[in-house]
């Protein structure tokens, strides 16, 4: 009877062996962490999530019209000798075919030899760090005083925020006004106080400081509501137990403010750069470049060149276009490398 029980227990580990050795040997295997392992082809990948790819469909169309097309077309002029005179044209009845033709890189060993495009280069870098970076302490600086219990902290919060609500243009002329050098506020506020007028758009010095400082009104907001955000996601107990060992407010906001910010951070400093680099408004709209061209960055110039300059280059502007996509590119994966062997990845 043992024996026969004994017979019967091993047969059925059998069984159960051949069973769990069949379903790992299937084609849905298990991986170390227990789930199986996805199927392999794009096809299988549609057939699950049809629905996913269905509705990101529309949006990856409507990219590829608004920047894919845009991009190539770019990339293509700036390979050609395209400009008013010989691209196709219209006038009247009459169609005019256009005559520009291939000529390789020869744009862009124009454009890199050319002097004026390293001063604007470097002029942009240095706009760019100046404003980043300030907008940066000034925002964290704001975020960290509104990250505590006082009164009146929603009027100040709203107050802050509203240059973010306000389109940029109208911040821009607004700004423009009060520079005015004869009628300005701020000149008649220096002139009350016994100080001679400054020319805050007309000397080169005066107005690289006036775009800063008008910029960096404008992305103090996004900053201050990014880092504040950030701010809050801190657990509360770190300060109480950090507080409980001695630990001085600057040791606090160095040792736990500063790491549990470094994402929120890492990634608002990536997108400052980005739009401050091409920051077309306040450039153009405050100074119009000048005076003369002292503050003229590369994407006013690629402007220039396509618009005002006379013949209009539509290639020189399209190569400039490209050098500052490139810049960026380069930088953005410079960043992200950096940000990999540092532990942020994303």
């Amino acid at each position: 009877m043992a024996a026969d029980t004994s017979q019967s227990v091993a047969k059925a580990a059998g069984e159960d062996a051949g069973k769990n050795s069949g379903a790992a040997r299937g084609p849905r295997r298990a991986t170390a962490n227990g789930n199986p392992r996805p199927g392999r082809g794009l096809g299988r990948a549609l057939a699950t999530h049809w629905y996913a790819w269905a509705m990101v469909a529309p949006v990856v169309l409507v990219l590829g019209v608004i920047i894919g097309w845009p991009l190539v077309r770019g990339v293509y002029l700036s390979l050609t000798d395209a400009n008013e005179r010989n691209v196709s044209r219209t006038i009247g009845v009459r169609h005019i075919e256009a005559t520009y033709e291939f000529v390789g890189l020869d744009n862009y060993t124009a454009v890199l030899g050319d002097p004026v495009f390293w001063q604007r280069l470097v002029w942009t870098v240095l706009w760019t760090v100046a404003c980043v970076s300030i907008t940066f302490v000034l925002g964290l600086a704001l975020a960290t005083m509104l990250n505590r219990q006082f009164r009146g902290r929603a009027a100040y919060r709203m107050a802050l925020i509203l240059p973010w609500a306000v389109p940029g243009f109208v911040s821009v002329f607004a700004w423009r006004f009060l520079f005015n050098r004869d009628n300005g506020i701020l000149n008649k506020v220096l002139d009350g106080g016994g100080i001679s007028a400054v020319p805050w758009l007309d000397d080169p010095t005066w107005a690289k400081f006036s775009v800063i400082a008008v910029n960096v009104w404008l992305g103090i907001p996004f900053m201050m509501v990014a880092l504040l955000g950030g701010l809050q996601s801190i657990p509360g107990e770190l300060y109480e137990a950090a507080e409980m060992d001695g630990a001085r407010p600057w040791q606090r906001f160095r040792h736990i403010t500063l790491p549990g910010l470094r994402a929120v951070s890492m990634t608002v400093i990536l997108l400052s750069t980005i739009w401050t680099f091409n920051m077309f408004p306040v450039i153009f709209l405050l100074t119009r470049g000048g005076p003369g061209d002292s503050t003229e960055i590369l994407v006013t110039q690629a402007f220039r060149e396509a618009f005002i300059a006379s013949p209009r280059d539509f290639a020189g502007s399209a190569t400039w276009g490209v050098l500052i996509l490139a810049l960026l590119m380069i930088f953005a994966l410079v960043y992200r490398r950096s940000l990999r062997k540092q532990g942020e990845v994303w």
